[in-house]
């Protein structure tokens, strides 16, 4: 069972059981708890925790566990109409309304309910994460010298230089940033790169974090639909010309959601356009590391084809690695890298030391290439055992691309399918799946969903989600 699985489970058991204690009696030892439930000590006092931070609970050290005493009557909530009138004051002088929706973000960061098969994750299963090898590196990072210290503002240079040599090139240290995680280098990017109120290209349908991000800069996203290659440069110079944008943000490797690969006969014309244009292209390269063993060689990033900065590159060891494991970098060339680099300063003021150590003590260990090898095979087994899953099982879901890298698979549902109803009849069945309406900028084409394959604990899994998902597809589309 999974660890945070076994906390909620247990938390809402000693919840349930709480009526049996009088105010301020004692729980049962961590140890019986550990005995009766067949737990861990770790499950178990994260399973207090949780409560403790509902009030239901109170800890003393070296006593145990508690009931809390009884809450005193609750006072009449306040009024809080008056937001209302003064986050939409200055509305009618913006040219875009700054209301965030985190919704398409928080479906693939919410955690689903126990025995929920999670096919709307954005992470790695910890079963895929190198734990090991992450623990050892901040093991070893806690113990160097200075490691508790403030860092240089633009990041360790012997971090910024790995990351410099992965785009390869003539890309140096001089011209990284390390930042907070992938999320992280895009707002800045889009906030250095383009004023409130101003267009941005993105590709349709592209990652929602990136519509969001947008929308809370007050930009308006301006969609540049993507086929089988990519985006398509004639749709590309169209909507340079008609919206007069200076930013286009894609994901030319295994983009998000469709998995395609920017084709090589499009690469120079992309650059092309945006260089005519007098635009950058923010390149987001967010899964290079999670290539599957069928891929063949891959291309290399597009800044590395540029030599007149066009390209302002994001890249992160986040998904391959861990969500808490936030480091990234932003790679740029010219007089923007210092406008970038300031309101990254002004925005967080740096990454804290140690994890950057940690993250250099681990792509530097032996550990790293073994755990992107491994990782690659996974990968591959799991993508292949979705997709033949969903072949034989639901074969009037379109797949129209099999991705060679990546963590998930983009569906298209039957002509007139209700989207929202299959979604919610697949969480019914227990099996979590993420709409394809978040996905585009304006109105999408069809209904879709997207499938991730990684956030699961292995292909029995998987079957199993296919399986629920089968019958909930035959509740919502009358099969």
């Amino acid at each position: 069972m999974q660890e945070r699985s076994s906390v909620s489970e247990l938390a809402s058991s000693l919840r349930s059981e709480l009526d049996r204690y009088s105010p301020g009696g004692k729980l049962p030892s961590s140890r019986a708890l550990v005995e009766r439930y067949r737990v861990s000590p770790v499950t178990v006092s994260r399973a207090l925790a949780r409560l403790a931070a509902e009030g239901l609970v109170t800890t003393r050290p070296g006593a145990g566990a508690f009931r809390a005493p009884a809450r005193p009557g609750t006072p009449p909530p306040g009024d809080t109409s008056w937001q209302e009138v003064t986050l939409s004051a200055d509305a009618s002088a913006e040219p875009v309304p700054r209301a965030v929706d985190a919704s398409g973000v928080l479906i693939t960061l919410a955690e689903p309910a126990p025995g929920v098969v999670e096919f709307n994750g954005g992470y790695l299963h910890p079963s895929l994460q190198p734990e090991q090898a992450m623990g050892a590196a901040l093991a070893r990072a806690g113990r160097r010298p200075g490691t508790w210290g403030r860092p240089p503002v633009d990041g360790l240079p012997e971090l910024r230089d790995w990351f410099a040599r992965g785009i390869g090139g003539s890309r140096t240290a001089a011209e990284v940033l390390i930042t907070a995680g992938g999320q992280s280098a895009l707002t800045t990017a889009l906030r250095a790169l383009a004023p409130p109120g101003a267009p941005l290209l993105v590709e349709s349908p592209t990652y929602p974090g990136l519509l969001a991000i947008a929308r809370a800069a007050g930009l308006r996203p301006v969609p540049v639909p993507v086929d089988a290659e990519g985006v398509r440069p004639e749709l590309l110079a169209a909507a340079f010309r008609a919206s007069g944008a200076k930013v286009f943000v894609c994901q030319p490797l295994f983009q998000n959601p469709t998995g395609a690969v920017l084709s090589a006969a499009r690469r120079p014309e992309v650059l092309r356009i945006a260089r005519e244009a007098g635009a950058f292209v923010v390149e987001d390269d967010f899964v290079r590391r999670l290539v599957h063993e069928d891929a063949g060689p891959l291309p290399g990033p597009l800044a590395d084809d540029d030599p007149h900065g066009v390209v302002v590159h994001v890249c992160s060891l986040t998904k391959a690695t861990s969500p808490s494991l936030r480091v990234a970098a932003l790679v740029a060339r010219g007089p923007v890298l210092e406008r970038l680099r300031a309101i990254h300063v002004v925005d967080t003021f740096f990454v804290p030391r140690p994890l950057q150590e940690a993250a250099l003590e681990l792509v530097g260990s032996t550990a790293w290439s073994r755990h992107l090898r491994a990782l690659s095979a996974e990968l591959t087994l799991r993508r292949n055992t979705m997709t033949a899953a969903l072949r034989g099982a639901l074969p009037e879901l379109a797949l129209p691309h099999i991705p060679a890298g990546g963590y998930h698979l983009w569906l298209r549902l039957p002509d007139g399918a209700d989207e929202q109803a299959v979604v919610s009849a697949a969480l019914r069945a227990g099996v979590a799946v993420a709409p394809g309406r978040p996905y585009f900028g304006a109105e999408p084409s069809a209904a879709h969903l997207r499938l991730s394959f990684a956030a699961v604990a292995g292909t029995g899994q998987i079957t199993e989600g296919v399986r629920r998902l089968r019958a909930a597809c035959g509740a919502a589309l009358g099969r």
